[in-house]
């Protein structure tokens, strides 16, 4: 009798690297920098520090677009900090990122983060979640998409709602689509799994970033820690999931690239996405 099939659907194996797990090392070196991502398995990268001065590390678009090519890497999104846009509605920034996420072949420009003042209130919330509907419309025009990747506090109590959940109810499932951080979720206190199935399909990214079992507060290897990423990307279909970003922030007792390697190993051999 032929043993049973971990997976039923052919895993795609494209994995995909945040590249903010190798800022320290970008600077300095991010043609070597690429050809080890290559090296360690991966096959998309996920950018962040575009400087519309100097581009990123000192590649202009178009340069650094070759360098992925040249390494057989694709670039399907980027980090993109739109405090500007949020704050007083001006869209320089805005339109340097659209430029630029073209220019390297990205289809999504993602919010990394934002500043806690502009979500004080339910109306300030509701007035981000709007803006960003607004975004999601400028960028369409220009063949992109937006995203929102989390950190833990879009869960702190604003009112009788959080702002995680004002977003998710607020903005255009077809427009702006959702980076969930599992290992930020997990630090929340939520499950992923119930948030996938109260709202299926909004999840085009996800981050995988595993917890230290010792301590909550650090980073380790993708099936190293303690969060249950068998169970939660076995919802991968149910949440929409199509591109697999290890992120990891800190690194303990092991090369950087050692440790990207191993994370890349365990999401196509164990977890065969």
């Amino acid at each position: 009798m032929l043993a049973p099939k971990l997976v039923s659907a052919k895993a795609s194996n494209k994995v995909g690297l945040q590249l903010y797990s190798l800022r320290d090392q970008l600077p300095k070196d991010v043609k070597g920098v690429i050809a080890q991502v290559a090296k360690a398995g991966y096959n998309e990268v996920e950018t962040f520090g575009f400087n519309k001065e100097t581009g990123y590390w000192g590649l202009k678009g178009k340069e650094f677009s070759q360098l992925l090519k040249d390494n057989g890497l694709t670039t399907p999104s980027g980090h993109y900090g739109l405090d500007e846009y949020f704050g007083s509605g001006k869209t320089d920034d805005l339109n340097a990122y659209i430029e630029v996420a073209n220019t390297i072949g990205q289809s999504h420009i993602i919010i990394p983060s934002l500043n806690h003042n502009f979500i004080k209130t339910v109306d300030d919330c509701k007035g981000v979640a709007e803006k960003m509907n607004k975004i999601a419309e400028i960028l369409k025009a220009s063949g992109l998409k937006l995203g929102y990747h989390n950190h833990n506090f879009e869960w702190a109590p604003v009112g009788d709602t959080t702002f995680y959940d004002v977003v998710l109810n607020n903005t255009d499932p077809k427009l702006v689509a959702m980076e969930m951080d599992l290992y930020w979720v997990v630090r929340a206190g939520k499950n992923p799994v119930e948030i996938f199935e109260k709202h299926p399909g909004r999840f085009a990214f996800v981050h995988v970033k595993d917890r230290d079992k010792t301590n909550a507060e650090l980073n380790t290897e993708i099936g190293n820690g303690d969060i249950d990423f068998k169970t939660i990307l076995g919802k991968a279909k149910l949440a929409g999931i199509k591109h697999f970003i290890v992120e990891q922030e800190n690194y303990t007792n092991i090369d950087p690239y050692v440790s990207i390697a191993k994370s890349a190993s365990y999401l196509k051999n164990t977890l065969h996405v």
